[in-house]
């Protein structure tokens, strides 16, 4: 079975996920990448949006899921799959990576720290 594999690669979303109050209520910018595999025939055969799986929709998802704070980013990760599984079920396999943008640890200074979770 041929696969078609859809990457989105580091969407900027401003959220609230975190173990310290201040996160919680300032918030930190993060980057999403998401990884999604997906069986190709209609795809490449039909030329048609509903033969594929909906990048623009599948950003949304992660948007949504973005929306609602947890305390550790394995947290998050494991709900993006969740999520965009339960919307796009075509989906064979996948990753999705969330990156913290300067962390506040202090004494620390960094780009980023990141959790990937790979299906």
């Amino acid at each position: 079975m041929e696969t078609i594999t859809i990457e989105i690669n580091k969407l900027l979303i401003h959220a609230r996920h975190g173990v310290m109050d201040q996160e919680r209520i300032v918030g930190n910018d993060f980057r999403v990448s998401a990884r999604l595999v997906y069986p190709a025939g209609e795809a490449i055969e039909s030329d048609k949006l509903d033969g594929t799986l909906n990048y623009a929709d599948a950003c949304d998802e992660i948007r949504k899921v973005m929306a609602t704070p947890s305390a550790l980013l394995e947290h998050v990760c494991g709900r993006l799959r969740t999520n965009l599984t339960t919307r796009f079920p075509l989906i064979i396999n996948g990753s999705v990576k969330v990156e913290k943008l300067n962390p506040p640890i202090p004494g620390t200074q960094m780009e980023s720290v990141a959790v990937e979770l790979s299906w």
